[in-house]
Formats: C-alpha cells, structure tokens, sequence
C-alpha cells in the first residue's frame, strides 16, 4: 500500500470515516472553498521562502515536478549535505511521508543539523498543527535527520508592513521541540491506525457529530448527511442551543425543535419554538415603532465591505487587519426622498484614506445612521479614526450616530423561515421577500465580495473584466442598504406587516 500523506493522517484523526473516503471515494468529496484555502496557504509559503532565504540560495523540492521517487531522493541528499535552506523536503518512513516547509540548517558535533519550521497562515498556534508537526518530526527521525529545533513558525497580527517587499519579522516562531519529539509513539498508532482503515473494504459507519467541522469543515459531510433523516425545524435552528441541553434533548430521540421540552429551553429559544409550532411570523409593530420614535431625519443606512489579507500587501497594514474597499449609503430625506451614494476603489491603491474621506463627505453631520449589526461598523469607523487622525473628529462623529437595527428586529420580529438566525439575509427573507439576493449576478454574499475584490485588484485582470466585478460589487452593497431601508420602513409602522416598495422613489 502507498504510504499515507501528512494530510491523510490529518484526516484520520478528524474521522476514521473521512480518511476511507479518501481513499475509496474521492469522487465524493466537495472542494467548494478548498481554493481559497490553498491559494492564501501557496501565498504565505512563498514569503516564507523569502523570508528564510533572503540571498535565493535554498533548494525548493517540487514533487510535482519531479515525483515522489525523485523528490525524496534529492530531499535526502540535500538533508545530507546541509549547506542551505530546504523547503517542502520530503520525508517518509514506516508508511507515511510528508513534506516540510522550511528545513533550516545548523551544525551539530560538526554534523549537519535542522531547524525545522512548519509554516501556518493562522495568527496562533492550534491543535492539529501540533500533530501536524508531531508527524514530520517522527518521519525526520525515522530517516535519521537531526533536529535541533522543531515549531510552527505562524503569522504575528502585530506585524506592520513597510513596503518594499520586506517581510522581515511577519513570522512568529513557537518552539515545539520538547512535544514534538516526544510524540513518536502516538504518531506510530495513528499511522498503524489509519493504515488499517485505509486498507478495510466496508465503509465504517459512524453516525455525524461534531467531528464533521472540527477542526475542518469536512468535505464528505455532504454525502454523509444524505441519510440522515430530513426534519423540517433541526435542533440546529434553535438560536446558542448546543453543549450538554442538546445533548439531553438529542438522548431522548428529539431532533424537531418543536418537540423540545420546555424544561431545555431559554426564554428566547421557547420563543422560537412557538412561533415556528404556529407556523405564524410574529411581529410587534408597536415595539417596533416605538424603539425607532426618537431617531429623526434625515436617516442614513450604512454597509461597508472589507478584505482582509493574511499577508499585508499594502504599507502601514497588518496580517488580517479588516480593509474597508466600498461603502453603500442610502439616505431618506424627511419628505420620503430617497438617495444613494456609493464608494469603491479597486485600483489597486490602499483604500482605506480615500474611503474614509468619501464616507465624512456622504454622512453628512446630522442625523441617525442605520446599520445592521453595529459592532462591525463602529470597529471599521473607529480604526479609520485611529489611522488618519485629521479625520478621526468627524469620523468619531458618524460612529456616535450609528443605530443598529439588529436588536429591533431580534426583540419584534420572528418568522419560522428564519431558523433561528436574524442575520440580515433571513430577516429580509420573512421581512422583504420580494427583495432577493438570489437575482444578483457574480456577487450575493459577502465572501464572493471579498473574492471578487481580490481579483479586481490583481494585475493580471482585465479592464473588461474588472468593469463587470466592479458593477457586481455595486449592485450587492447598494442591495444590502437598500435591505435596510426596507426593515426600517416596516419597523418603524404601527401596523400590520405590509412590505413597501421604495425602488419607485428612489434617486440614484
């Protein structure tokens, strides 16, 4: 039998019965995402190399380029003669192998020696990268290769770039050494483990759990779930229901939220369960209006979307820092006038300056600014605040002004389509049915927005084609404000639940 990768063994000590689906039926398995994460994982390998070799004198073994045979063959004979950096040398022993990101070299009793670095687009170290490491130390010691040092070299979120490509200092190193080496004995059992659940013929039957998203979404979850039997109203759509209740209410054959006891539930997951038993939307207008009485016109309905890059591309950013590259702002003036403005860079330039003077301009100074979920907003105002302290005074200001409409409509509204979620997306569902995200084009969330974002900046994009993303985008943030003014228009009437349509009225 071949010898099982680094990612297999991984994927054994998820599941036993994702690691024989690899194996048996890899025609399964759902990739969607999967290209994101290898995309962002080759770009951090890359600095990486840069910065471990700033001279270019290290040798890169590319298996796929070369095969396996070939690729650990010159893995060995570059571990052997230690005069340079290795990175994704391979390495194998006792029905397993892997291939390491940076191999560094040291000397030890004039022998050559290793310092061994996996390396990790996360912002800390996490429990499989542990075992990760746990396994490429044991097969380095089975083809008998010194190591002097072992850790997780990951992403340090205080890092500020400079520019000019120096990336020096963006790698925090955690030194494993001790753990990793002392873990033999639990990676030879994982080996031998997996090796015999790789080599059975019958699928094994373990029922989905909580191993199916941890620590990964598993790609098989799909095809594990087609048995699993269908229920209008999950367990799962009961609002912050987990831990030992659920596992009470599970133990008891319940898996319809509205067959749970009340003896389980919290006030606000009765109330669900209720509302979702009368197959009824229920709606306290007056609640509602009364909790929008004191906010005044003119009112705004902001929406910003951000990037985040794990490796800063622009200087004065961080790993990770939320980048604000477009805002949508309705506003609706005291005679029921409506207007849009709208704010989008994707020329490739940091964004943020010239988007946090366009969104001072568009506010204006007066007035409430609607948003949905206002922790996200106030976070994004108040850090572009910090940035460019000649705006930080009126910027401070619109963040003073923000409203969140997510508590309205969490303490007035709920309807059984929701599952428990009062995301924006399912409230507008219930709320505005005729307001979709499904006839948008390209962009209809806000992880397409990113994507698309990142390829309207890379140089390799056409004008064509960045003139399309850049009418997705637009359309996409303009419908999540204008979502906005819906919910609002409805939750601030005294009256039955009567969506209204504002297109008509709207200038654009």
């Amino acid at each position: 039998m071949r010898p099982l990768s680094k990612s297999k063994l991984i994927a054994y000590r998820q599941c036993p019965k994702r690691l024989w689906l690899e194996i048996h039926r890899p025609e399964l398995r759902d990739d969607s995402g999967a290209e994101a994460v290898f995309r962002i994982g080759n770009e951090v390998g890359e600095i990486a190399r840069r910065v471990y070799d700033p001279e270019g004198k290290g040798a890169l073994v590319e298996v796929a380029e070369l095969g396996y045979d070939e690729a650990f063959r010159r893995s060995a004979f570059l571990l052997r003669k230690g005069d340079g950096p290795v990175f994704e040398a391979g390495l194998h022993g006792s029905g397993a192998l892997a291939f390491v990101d940076v191999m560094l070299p040291t000397v030890l009793y004039g022998s050559p020696s290793w310092r061994m670095l996996e390396v990790k687009s996360t912002t800390g170290v996490k429990d499989y990268h542990r075992d990760d490491l746990a396994i490429q130390a044991y097969l380095a010691h089975k083809m008998g290769v010194t190591l002097t040092w072992a850790g997780i070299a990951h992403l340090d979120n205080t890092f500020v770039y400079g520019g000019e490509g120096d990336y020096r200092g963006l790698f925090y190193e955690v030194d494993l050494t001790g753990e990793a080496k002392s873990r033999s004995h639990e990676v030879e059992e994982w080996i031998e483990e997996a090796r015999e659940m790789a080599e059975s013929t019958e699928e094994p039957a373990i029922p989905m759990g909580p191993q199916c998203c941890d620590p990964f979404n598993c790609p098989y979850a799909a095809y594990c779930s087609r048995e699993e039997p269908a229920v209008e109203y999950p367990l799962a759509s009961l609002p912050n229901f987990s831990g030992a209740r659920r596992e009470s209410v599970e133990a008891l054959g319940v898996t319809d939220l509205r067959e749970v006891p009340d003896l389980f539930l919290t006030d606000l997951q009765r109330h669900v369960r209720d509302v979702t038993i009368s197959g009824v939307s229920w709606f306290d207008a007056a609640g509602a209006s009364a909790a929008l009485k004191p906010y005044d016109f003119p009112a705004s309905f902001l929406d910003f979307e951000t990037v985040m890059m794990p490796v800063p591309v622009w200087k004065g950013t961080r790993p990770y820092q939320q980048i604000p590259f477009q805002f949508s702002l309705h506003r609706v003036e005291v005679d029921g006038t409506i207007h849009h403005d709208a704010f989008l860079e994707l020329g490739g330039a940091e964004p943020s300056e010239p988007l946090a003077r366009a969104l001072v301009d568009t506010c204006g100074i007066e007035g409430p600014v609607f948003v949905y979920n206002a922790g996200f907003e106030r976070r994004v105002i108040r850090e572009l605040a910090g940035r460019f302290p000649d705006l930080s005074a009126p910027l401070l200001a619109i963040a003073d002004r923000i409203v969140d409409l997510l508590p309205v409509a969490k303490a007035h509204f709920y309807a059984p389509n929701q599952h428990g979620s009062w995301s924006l997306k399912a409230v507008l569902h219930a709320v505005c049915p005729d307001l979709s995200y499904d006839t948008l084009v390209g962009v209809a969330d806000g992880q397409m927005a990113v994507e698309a974002f990142q390829e309207a900046v890379a140089s390799e994009t056409t004008p064509e084609r960045r003139e399309a993303i850049r009418r997705e985008l637009l359309a996409y943030c303009h419908l999540d404000t204008l979502a906005l003014v819906r919910l609002w228009q409805v939750f601030r009437r005294e009256s039955a639940l009567t969506p209204q349509g504002v297109e008509a009225n709207e200038t654009v």
